[in-house]
């Protein structure tokens, strides 16, 4: 039996080509009068209050927003849900701090890598470059897999087809306008995503009834907001630990450090980003613990949409679909040019090509075959959370190993050390895609040599060994 669509795929990709050409010709045209090369790394730092805001809070909730935090929720409870928001807003209070260090002690910079690369040699410096590159690369997988797979989900519509509509047009306006592009398409795609995502909310709340809220969650499934329900702990730290460290490797967020007009321009949109990200992500893992308690028989990730698409279905898919999309092109865009700009930045000291190379023109080549790759993963539809939480891992290793290095002089040799036993450490323990075992638990050795906890907690254990393992091997280094 066929399955029925909530929307026809000839309506589908009307949206879908038009609003991502509509982006498209909007960046493409604010980008010319902001040419150089100034404007695609910094946007000549000198952007305003607002701008920087909704550019801040877009580029950060991507359309993961519409399947991660719901589907945590599921099994995480409460503690799930709490994580993943402070985890997602807390590194913009960190920051704060940062940012004012980096732009006072690097005035001219566009990275943090720029910064690493004078606190490190060569060899550790290439280890951070390639990694916040490698985690960058996974996220724009996600997130182009996420739409795609979101468009599929109500329409039928081949994952390739748009996967190839946002790629193609987030590039075209992106590696021509570079950040400038980039900030003022977020500026637009945020007050688009504020409006719908309202409007959704408001529609599951009204349509759910009595439903929705903390009682009926306690009256089906108690265990999400126990305190006594051990998962609501570990989740909780594991999406804390796992979304900040990530989001304080992110080369767009660094930018926008730059970018700000003045310190207290910066200071001033970070607080407001804080408070506007954290009520967002708890209120989408909220909706997953209802739509989980109406009935848990539903896919963990798609309890959203489930909600939403009990009436007038046609409508609604549309609005999901504009809300999918502005998501999605103002998270890749700002992917696409963060990665291009560590290229052009660090390209030199990486390569050491002819000096009259021209950096700027091989990065847009290697962000072209990069979007290619993006393309072919984003086609086979995989696990959306899966791939964002390997590239926690990554971050996850290098976290603390690369900003205790802000305030303590590291040598070279014990921050290597340090990261690489992090990384193997958290391997062992990282689950398989079916997060019954992991190379340690269930393959090394047999699953019954250890406990229930650790049997059960395997993606906790992993960001934990991941994270602190190089700490205690700098705090062992400094006694």
């Amino acid at each position: 039996m066929d399955k029925v669509y909530f929307l026809s795929q000839q309506s589908s990709l009307v949206i879908v080509i038009s609003i991502s050409f509509i982006f498209a010709i909007i960046g493409l045209y604010h980008s010319k009068k902001f040419q150089g090369i100034n404007n695609y790394l910094t946007a000549n730092r000198n952007i305003e209050l607002l701008s920087l805001t909704t550019s801040l809070v877009a580029s950060a909730l991507g359309a993961w927003i519409l399947f991660g935090p719901v589907a945590a929720a599921t099994w995480g409870g409460l503690g799930a849900v709490i994580g993943y928001a402070l985890g997602t807003a807390f590194p913009m209070i960190f920051l704060i701090y940062l940012g004012k260090k980096i732009r006072s002690d690097f005035p001219k910079g566009s990275s943090l890598i720029e910064f690493m690369r004078k606190k490190f040699g060569k060899s550790l410096f290439k280890l951070i470059l390639l990694m916040t590159i490698f985690y960058m690369f996974i996220f724009l997988c996600a997130e182009v897999t996420a739409v795609a797979v979101l468009i599929n989900y109500l329409s039928g519509t081949e994952l390739w087809i748009t996967a190839l509509i946002v790629l193609i047009s987030t590039l075209t306006y992106t590696l021509y306008g570079g950040l400038r592009a980039s900030i003022f398409t977020d500026n637009i795609q945020m007050v688009v995503i504020g409006i719908l995502l309202f409007i959704l909310i408001l529609i599951i709340s009204s349509s759910s009834g009595s439903n929705f809220s903390f009682e009926f969650i306690e009256s089906k499934n108690p265990q999400l907001l126990s305190s006594s329900y051990i998962p609501n702990y570990t989740a909780g730290l594991t999406f804390f630990i796992a979304v900040a460290a990530t989001n304080l490797f992110h080369q767009g967020n660094w930018q926008r450090v730059y970018a700000a007009k003045n310190y207290q321009t910066l200071k001033t949109s970070l607080i407001i980003s804080f408070f506007i990200v954290i009520p967002i992500i708890f209120i989408m893992g909220f909706i997953g613990m209802v739509s989980f308690s109406i009935d848990s028989s539903t896919r963990a990730d798609l309890g959203f949409f489930t909600l939403l698409l009990k009436d007038q279905k046609e409508l609604i898919s549309l609005i999901i679909i504009i809300l999918g999309l502005s998501l999605t092109i103002s998270t890749v865009d700002t992917l696409v040019n963060a990665i291009s700009s560590l290229f052009v930045v660090d390209g030199k000291a990486t390569f050491g090509l002819n000096k009259n190379t021209d950096y700027l023109k091989i990065s847009k080549y290697f962000i072209i075959l990069l979007s290619i790759i993006a393309f072919g993963i984003a086609s086979k539809g995989f696990d959306i959370l899966y791939l964002f939480l390997l590239a926690d891992l990554f971050c996850c290793a290098f976290v603390i190993t690369v900003f205790y290095s802000f305030y303590k002089k590291i040598d070279e040799k014990t921050a290597f050390i340090s990261i690489i036993i992090g990384l193997v450490g958290g391997f062992l323990m990282f689950p398989f895609p079916d997060f019954s075992k992991s190379l340690l638990v269930g393959v090394f050795l047999s699953k019954e040599l250890f406990s229930s906890f650790i049997t059960q907690s395997l993606l906790f254990l992993s960001f934990l060994f991941a994270t602190f393992i190089p700490a205690i091997i700098l705090r062992i280094k400094n006694i």
